[in-house]
């Protein structure tokens, strides 16, 4: 497994060696130690999500506040998603920047995403099963998120508007600049 650093302190792409033979494939998803060697975060993950989503949906962008931040790793175990991690740690040199990458059965790339960071992603095929990891326990009551088309951000989301499905709740999110 190979672990890289990306634009934004405290991201990392996890790109697995994947085994292929004539009965299928086979990769290791995480390693404590050699993430940790690699990132210097000792993860440990209590909370295992996963969903399922048509062409279109948009889930995002999401995160927990206070003692109840979540760092996550992120994949797409079936279809193929665009992943969106925000920095909203305050006095960050990156701070409203935001990576975007693909996620897809194929490549079986991984995003980790430290706390303090807004997450989102978008179903770009016709179905896909997203799996997440989280090193913290999800609590209603400090659950927040950003407007997806906040223009402050400009995330270019892959599809126009017209394409994007929402649930009620991420339509009435706020933008970055009224959550501070």
């Amino acid at each position: 497994m190979q672990i890289e650093k990306t634009l934004i302190d405290g991201c990392f792409v996890l790109k697995p060696k994947v085994f292929n033979d004539e009965r299928g494939s086979f990769f290791e998803t995480f390693n404590q130690k050699k993430f940790y060697e690699v990132t210097g975060f000792q993860a440990n993950f209590v909370q295992d999500n996963q969903s399922i989503s048509k062409k279109g949906t948009l889930r995002g962008l999401h995160f927990q506040t206070g003692k109840y931040a979540q760092a996550k790793l992120v994949r797409a175990i079936q279809g193929e998603v665009l992943d969106i991690a925000v920095d909203i740690r305050p006095g960050s040199k990156t701070f409203g920047k935001h990576f975007s990458m693909l996620l897809n059965d194929q490549n079986n790339l991984q995003l980790f995403i430290p706390r303090g960071f807004a997450h989102g992603f978008i179903t770009l095929s016709e179905k896909a099963i997203f799996a997440y990891k989280c090193d913290n326990y999800y609590n209603k009551s400090s659950e927040s998120g950003i407007i997806y088309n906040d223009p402050d951000l400009a995330i270019d989301w892959k599809l126009n508007d017209s394409e994007i499905q929402l649930s009620e709740k991420d339509k009435k999110l706020p933008y970055l600049r009224d959550i501070l």
